[in-house]
């Protein structure tokens, strides 16, 4: 890990022109040997009425030749999480060898999307140019599920990290930022190619519980026999085995994982997409979850809380630092949804302090998002409850 490849902070001060450039200089006089290839911005709703002028100073006094980020109603900065942040969070990378691209797309163009060759014409980046993206949606103006899902078919195992912009809610508005630009709607995608890789880390927040299962009838989104026998009783059965203090953890705390690769020998933490079991009936023996499932696919129920998104995060870390043993590590983004952090945690920083832990001391930026995206196998899909991890690697 090198420490000089990227650098982060947080500005605290709200709109000071004067202050704002002798930060960003002074932010950028900490990698002096360096040419800065990329910078990360992502800023409070507090900025909304400023955000084209602190982008323009941002860029002329960091010396930043490639700008994209977002709003974000909580913001992450290297170990720190600053949850109700008035401020913004830069960050600068040195990626030596890095061929970088940022395009702006629309929900005209998702709707338009059809065919396996759409967007690569649309952007100008072809799959074969391109090992990651980083990607972040306004949620109100874009459907994310459906442009994920072309974006998938175009890029296929293309990772994507990244998430849904926040901002000062009730209020539908969210701002996306490319450049000196400033957009309301659409998303801004940063295609990572050349001599640098994008991967990762997705913790769902979740602990598998009790065996995995064979789906046997399914319609739609609901499950009505697994191995045979009705969901619900498998349900039950699952739970009725756990020891009572896990029966008391699982208690509204419910979820379902499904593998994506069913041709993996064995199924860990990390294999399975969580999603919602939003219900289920004894008397018909049917589950109804938030996913459309297949028969034949294979299933674990999964208990979500902050000790079991404490345990995911830290295992996941931990196998991702081994995998990366000797390879060279940029810098870093980190997602987290905005039902993490203290909400969940009971303290801040929870995250960012694990993630600096295992891969620190390193530049981190990042923000609290409506919906993280990260692939889960060789698939990339929005989620929730999630800490979506970004490292900026040599290829």
């Amino acid at each position: 890990m090198s420490e000089e490849h990227s650098i982060a902070a947080y500005w605290s001060d709200g709109m000071d022109e004067a202050g704002l450039a002798d930060w960003a200089r002074r932010l950028r006089a900490r990698l002096p040997a360096k040419e800065i290839s990329l910078g990360l911005v992502f800023m409070s709703p507090k900025f909304f009425p400023h955000a084209a002028q602190v982008l323009e100073i941002l860029r002329l006094h960091a010396q930043i030749p490639l700008l994209v980020g977002c709003s974000g109603g909580g913001l992450v900065a290297n170990a720190e999480e600053l949850e109700s942040a008035g401020g913004l969070v830069l960050a600068l990378y040195y990626l030596p060898g890095a061929k970088l691209k940022a395009v702006r797309f629309t929900q005209d163009q998702v709707m338009s999307a059809e065919g396996e060759s759409f967007w690569p014409v649309e952007t100008g980046v072809t799959k074969e140019n391109v090992n990651g993206w980083l990607a972040f949606i306004d949620p109100f103006h874009l459907d994310g599920e459906k442009w994920l899902r072309s974006w998938n078919e175009n890029y296929s195992a293309v990772p994507v990290y990244g998430g849904m912009a926040s901002g000062n809610f009730p209020e539908p508005l969210t701002q996306l930022y490319l450049d000196g630009e400033v957009f309301e709607d659409g998303g801004v995608a940063l295609a990572v190619g050349g001599d640098v890789a994008l991967t990762g880390v997705i913790s769902q927040g979740c602990t598998p519980i009790g065996e995995a299962w064979t789906l046997t009838r399914v319609q739609q989104n609901f499950i009505q026999h697994i191995g045979n026998r009705p969901a619900y009783a498998v349900l039950s059965e699952t739970v009725q085995q756990l020891s009572a203090e896990d029966q008391r953890k699982v208690q509204g705390n419910l979820h379902i994982g499904l593998v994506v690769n069913e041709y993996l020998e064995d199924f860990h933490r990390g294999d399975f997409l969580v999603r919602n079991l939003i219900g289920g009936d004894p008397n018909s023996g049917v589950l109804q979850v938030g996913a459309l499932p297949r028969m034949g696919q294979t299933i674990q129920f999964q208990r979500r809380d902050a000790a079991a998104a404490s345990e995911d995060l830290s295992e996941l870390l931990t196998r991702a630092r081994k995998s990366l043993a000797g390879t060279e590590i940029y810098g870093g983004c980190l997602f987290c949804c905005n039902g993490r952090g203290k909400n969940l945690f009971g303290r801040t920083s929870h995250d960012a302090k694990l993630l600096q832990a295992h891969f620190g001391p390193t530049g981190i930026a990042g923000f609290f998002c409506n919906g993280e995206i990260g692939p889960v196998g060789e698939k990339n899909f929005l989620h929730g409850f999630t800490a979506s991890i970004a490292l900026f690697v040599k290829k």
